[in-house]
């Protein structure tokens, strides 16, 4: 009976054993199930965090493109308006080498420096005639320096109107001519070249020896070149080289068609 007991009791501590070890089994499955669910999450975490650094990034980089392209577009407005006070500039050195003047005797209208126009003292026409009548003209020399000042002053829109109304006004008058020259000068700068030409071949037609017939020919050329077409301007500046052969703007149009020329080797 005593060793009977002792084997009941035996299997009872056994079993007792078993039915312990069988929840703590459970719980270690529990746990590493855990663990599992929150490395899950840790990476999850991760990836979160990294994809959030890189939208940091590239708002940074947008941030960095817009300011770029804030500035393109000031050095480009900056660019425009030199090109445009070069433009003048051009046509008053013309003015003056063509007519006998001393380089310089004109200030210059623009710079790299400072885009916006300088102001600038036009060499007058040469006149010929008594005080009295020349007197008489002080009214249309008044009209043409408001249309002028307006054309260095970048006002181009309002240039072409005033020079309009002058040669409407004064259509023979002594600054007929050169009102004709700036009057395409102000449709040259905003690139509407067919209007710039018809004032430049007036110009031609109606004046072919004033002091502006060689520049207002190179504007032809180059008008024509502004257009795209390459043939017209070469014929253009080809005679601006013979027909004004030694002049300034014969030289400049020398340049220009070396120019086309290298360009079509390209």
């Amino acid at each position: 009976m005593r060793k009977l007991s002792i084997a009941i009791a035996t299997s009872l501590v056994a079993a007792a054993a078993l039915v312990a070890a069988a929840p703590v089994s459970a719980q270690r499955m529990s746990l590493a199930e855990r663990v599992g669910v929150l490395e899950q999450q840790a990476g999850n975490n991760d990836a979160t965090v990294d994809l959030l650094r890189q939208v940091n990034m590239l708002k940074e980089e947008v941030t960095s493109l817009r300011s770029q392209v804030e500035e393109l577009n000031h050095s480009l407005g900056e660019l425009k308006d030199t090109s445009r006070a070069q433009f003048l500039d051009i046509d008053q050195r013309l003015e003056d080498l063509e007519g006998g003047a001393a380089p310089g005797t004109s200030a210059a209208i623009g710079s790299a420096d400072a885009p916006a126009a300088k102001p600038v003292v036009e060499r007058a026409p040469s006149v010929h005639g008594d005080a009295g009548t020349l007197a008489m003209g002080a009214g249309e020399r008044e009209a043409y320096d408001a249309a002028f000042n307006a054309l260095k002053n970048g006002e181009y829109a309002e240039s072409a109107r005033l020079f309009h109304s002058f040669l409407g006004h004064y259509p023979e008058g002594v600054y007929a001519p050169n009102a004709l020259y700036w009057l395409g000068e102000s449709y040259y700068v905003t690139q509407n070249y067919k209007l710039a030409m018809t004032q430049f071949k007036a110009l031609l037609d109606r004046y072919p020896t004033h002091d502006k017939a060689p520049g207002a020919l190179l504007k032809v050329g180059l008008a024509e070149q502004g257009q795209g077409d390459e043939q017209a301007a070469e014929r253009t500046l080809t005679e601006v080289t013979t027909r004004f052969a030694g002049s300034d703007a014969a030289r400049i149009a020398t340049d220009r068609l070396g120019a086309i020329q290298l360009g079509r080797l390209r």
